[in-house]
């Protein structure tokens, strides 16, 4: 009797785009999850940026944004990571505990997209103070106000964890190529 000992059949590039779970644990979809929250940031930021002076503010929360997360992304290919949330290996204790912990991470992201949801609510009138807006909030106690306090700071902790990221990331770079330059 003879044993099958076939392969099993390997997916084509259409089921890997249609199928949803191939999409949550593939290297597409850790891309297009990426490209995703990049973009929606980036579009609400830009909105942001029109309403509100200074708008410089929200671009350059864009620029962050999106060259954190490059930087990041580049440097775990160089290091042949599997992911760009695998930071054990920092030595920034808030950089692991961010991306360590889901709910923690997903709180900050949720409270950082809420922000700008609340912010765009908030906007009265065109070409408003940003810190006007901010500092009105604070005069009176609402569940509103607290909602935009929570979002604060697990907004303020991200942007934070952003900075740290393009450091670390930007580290992996030029150890790169400084290594890159002294082998033969």
């Amino acid at each position: 009797m003879a044993i099958n000992k076939s392969r099993p059949k390997k997916p084509s590039k259409l089921s890997v785009y249609l199928y949803i779970p191939n999409i949550i644990v593939s290297t597409f979809g850790a891309v297009l999850d990426m490209i995703t929250d990049r973009i929606s940031t980036a579009c609400l930021l830009v909105i942001l940026s029109q309403v509100y002076r200074p708008g410089l503010t929200f671009v350059s929360l864009v620029a962050l944004d999106i060259g954190s997360h490059w930087l990041q992304m580049y440097s775990t290919f160089l290091l042949g990571k599997a992911s760009h949330k695998d930071v054990k290996d920092s030595t920034s204790w808030l950089f692991r505990a961010y991306y360590g912990n889901r709910m923690f991470m997903a709180y900050c992201c949720v409270a950082c997209e809420v922000l700008y949801i609340s912010l765009y609510l908030l906007a009265e009138k065109p070409t408003e103070h940003l810190m006007d807006v901010l500092l009105s909030l604070t005069k009176e106690i609402s569940p509103f106000s607290i909602l935009v306090g929570l979002s604060l700071f697990g907004w303020a902790i991200k942007q934070v964890v952003n900075v740290i990221q393009m450091k670390t990331a930007a580290d992996i770079c030029v150890l790169h190529d400084i290594n890159k330059k002294e082998s033969p």
